[in-house]
């Protein structure tokens, strides 16, 4: 669930020159790391990441909002004839150009009313949590498409996604400190 860059908290012992006729002590310093949370991280506790959530853009709309409704999820990637992502269809694009335009979901294809692959905000799998929660604040999105380098659809996340990947976080570090208090071996954390 989540790559460590190492152990939260690493003891070091260094030799102090003691008042004491020269005797040495030893003492403890612990310097805290913190957990490296990605865009795969958050992928893999997506609620996408165990289902198909693609649709080709010649489908009509109908079939996005069958999907959306069946998968209880408010986003789609899009794919041309070749499998190679278009863009991407949402909740939001329903209602605004089906919904609130008299259109006809049945007669409307995706390719219409959904976001070209031009205008994606998109993020790699290796981003940090942080740096996808600020492309979704800077771009007013909900939902965030992760490529490869060669611009290969990887995975989705929405920012439910990166909510539970923070709370997690900050969970895990809680019980680690908690653990070492009580001197169950804190810079392990509890087995």
């Amino acid at each position: 669930m989540f790559r460590l860059v190492a152990s939260n908290l690493i003891k070091r012992s260094t030799a102090v020159p003691s008042r004491f006729g020269g005797i040495t002590a030893t003492a403890r310093n612990f310097t805290s790391l913190e957990d490296v949370m990605t865009a795969d991280d958050a992928n893999k506790l997506s609620g996408y990441h165990d289902i198909d959530y693609t649709i080709t853009e010649d489908a009509p709309v109908i079939d996005a909002v069958q999907k959306f409704a069946a998968y209880n999820i408010g986003c789609l990637a899009t794919t041309d004839a070749s499998g190679n992502l278009s863009g991407v269809i949402s909740e939001r694009d329903y209602i605004s150009k089906i919904a609130l335009l008299g259109r006809t979901s049945k007669d409307t294809t995706i390719k219409q009313i959904a976001t070209p692959a031009s205008k994606l905000v998109t993020a790699k799998l290796e981003d940090s949590i942080e740096s996808c929660m600020e492309k979704m604040l800077a771009s007013d999105i909900r939902h965030l498409l992760l490529v490869n380098d060669d611009g290969e659809l990887k995975g989705m996340i929405s920012i439910k996604d990166l909510v539970k990947s923070v709370v997690s976080k900050k969970e895990k570090t809680i019980k680690v400190l908690s653990d070492f208090a009580l001197g169950k071996g804190g810079h392990f954390g509890a087995e």
